[in-house]
């Protein structure tokens, strides 16, 4: 019986890139406010960031919920809490109004690695996502 790995370790089989995963929806590209609120690198967040904190629920958008000032919250965090972290990953909390006026304290956590050309990215999800 032949013992050889039939598999050689380093033959990719299949690779799933940032770029698709923000064509398919997976990610959210918020580099535009990312940088208006001075972080250098580009920046996502999973489509359930996006759907489930980023975009307000109708009752919360009487009381100034929107799209903008969420996302703004969420960036402006995780920027002042990466300013005391070492290392690609981090932990960050953030009050959101949910519903009517009632404020949630949000987990999230980001990480940071090479993006599908070896630049920094930072990916910004929720907890129990990876």
């Amino acid at each position: 019986m032949n013992s050889k790995n039939v598999f050689n370790e380093t033959d990719l089989i299949y690779s799933y890139t940032r770029e698709q995963a923000i064509e398919d929806g997976v990610l959210v590209d918020v580099t535009s406010m990312a940088k208006e609120a001075g972080i250098k690198f580009h920046v996502a967040v999973t489509r359930e960031v996006w759907g489930g904190y980023i975009v307000p629920d109708e009752r919360s958008k009487p009381y100034g919920q929107s799209e903008s000032g969420r996302l703004w919250d969420i960036l402006w965090m995780f920027k002042k809490e990466a300013a005391k972290v070492k290392g690609p990953a981090m932990e960050f909390q953030v009050y959101l109004v949910m519903g009517e006026r009632r404020k949630n304290l949000i987990d999230f956590k980001a990480i940071a690695g090479p993006g599908d050309n070896g630049d920094p990215v930072i990916t910004i999800m929720l907890p129990h996502e990876d």
